[in-house]
């Protein structure tokens, strides 16, 4: 069948950058002696890669001993996570995206400024929880029935928002805060603009296909962001980590199939399932 591919998709330095030093470090140590306070990023192919290579993702702080070397995954951690491993006598390799960066520092300066911070974003992403350990009390909303908790009412508020979150999302978020009686609203644009491209792309590719096809990790944030926005074109929308999970019913009655990849999502996973979905029956054929 014929097969079209989002002009934006896929890695972006971000993770890049993340892999590359996970790597580099690994080769640089003995063995034992690095390991990722969780998956390095969100895509279980290059998690198991990275494993295979000698990376323990699965670490704890306390269980390693001095000399060790933690790894910061991309998402980054709160400033007690540096603060504990420089008191266990551990080395830091930070592969923190230099975005998520600028979002914890942005979230210090509103503090230290004097504004209540609110972060619009997922308070169980592992982004927004390290984000949200820069300033005390930072609130976190993603939808407006979790407007109640942003107190008292003519506060000034710092707004920043999650790095991999729709912005037309977060706009209608601030519109919402923006209609209640705050005294000042100061708002940070801490969106990526990566993650941005590959949603807009994604959009413009769904003019194009019958069906769409949106492979990455299922807990990647950017990636189930990508499939919400292509489920929201009116398109049926599968969203799958790899071509073992492709269904022969998922294109029937379809003669044109897009594909789109989140940010985390290695070229070789969307090479195999693009080859694969072409070699399938077109639909007068199958």
């Amino acid at each position: 069948m014929e097969v079209r591919l989002a002009t934006k998709r896929g890695f972006c330095f971000g993770v890049e950058d993340a892999i590359e030093l996970a790597q580099r470090t690994v080769r640089a140590n003995e063995p034992g002696r690095v390991a990722a306070l969780g998956p390095v990023i969100h895509n279980r192919q290059v998690v198991e890669k990275l494993q295979r290579e000698g990376l323990d993702q699965s670490g704890r702080l306390e269980d390693l001993p001095p000399g060790s070397t933690v790894l910061i995954r991309s998402h980054g951690v709160g400033p007690e996570t540096y603060d504990q491993a420089r008191r266990h006598g551990l080395n830091v390799a930070d592969a923190t995206c230099v975005l998520v960066k600028r979002a914890q520092t942005v979230v210090r300066q509103l503090h230290e400024e004097g504004y209540q911070v609110v972060m619009i974003g997922d308070r169980e992403h592992p982004e927004v929880k390290g984000v949200i350990g820069y300033a005390p009390d930072v609130i976190v909303v993603d939808a407006e029935d979790d407007l109640e908790r942003v107190l008292p009412r003519r506060a000034r508020l710092g707004i920043v928002a999650q790095t991999t979150h729709a912005p037309d999302h977060v706009a209608r978020m601030i519109g919402a805060i923006a209609a209640l009686p705050f005294r000042e609203l100061k708002v940070v644009n801490t969106l990526c603009l990566e993650v941005i491209r590959r949603q807009e792309a994604a959009a413009e590719l769904c003019r194009e296909v019958d069906v769409m096809f949106v492979l990455g990790g299922l807990h990647s944030a950017n990636t189930r962001e990508l499939a919400a926005i292509c489920q929201k074109q009116g398109l049926p929308t599968y969203h799958l980590e790899c071509w073992g999970q492709f269904r022969p019913e998922m294109v029937r009655g379809h003669r044109v199939a897009g594909i789109t990849a989140g940010a985390s999502t290695p070229d070789e996973v969307i090479n195999e399932f693009a080859e694969r979905l072409r070699a399938f029956p077109a639909p007068e054929t199958a």
